[in-house]
């Protein structure tokens, strides 16, 4: 059934299309945490084993409301291996060490990529006309900048 909700096709189109790049992100993202939570070793491995495990459960949860937000909005999310990578900006890094500060440094660089990404799509999102996902947007950009800001803390 189509949905009615006030905006173009056009328009939820192309809200859909910012949607799904950061389905891709998140889910590149998801991976790399886990690997750090996985791999991360030296003095600091248990504190940092739990860190790594509350950030990519968050992500978890992220990831599903942005491609629940697709469906909200008439389209279909993203949900393939080769669809997160085709359509992501990060990029596949492996760190030197398996170190906390060098995973930290690796996901610091992803989470503000996807901050910087975030508002260019707040602003595009307004020129449609989808105050729901701008407010989206924004909710998810703050909780970005709040792990940006921990992150960056361990590297102090």
């Amino acid at each position: 059934m189509k949905v009615n909700i006030g905006l173009k096709e056009k328009d939820t189109a192309a809200v859909a299309e910012l949607l799904n790049k950061l389905v891709a992100d998140l889910n590149v993202l998801y991976t790399k945490v886990r690997n750090a939570h996985w791999n991360v070793e030296g003095a600091d491995f248990h504190a940092q084993h739990l860190f790594f495990e509350g950030i990519y459960e968050g992500l978890a949860e992220t990831i599903d409301e942005v491609a629940e937000r697709v469906r909200a909005i008439g389209h279909y999310s993203v949900g393939s291996l080769k669809e997160f990578l085709d359509l992501t900006q990060l990029a596949e890094e492996k760190p030197t060490k398996n170190d906390s500060q060098s995973y930290i440094k690796i996901l610091l660089n992803d989470y503000e990529s996807i901050i910087i990404t975030l508002r260019e799509n707040i602003q595009i999102t307004e020129k449609h006309g989808d105050a729901a996902t701008e407010d989206f947007f924004i909710e998810i950009m703050a909780s970005f900048e709040k792990t940006a800001w921990m992150l960056r803390s361990h590297l102090k």
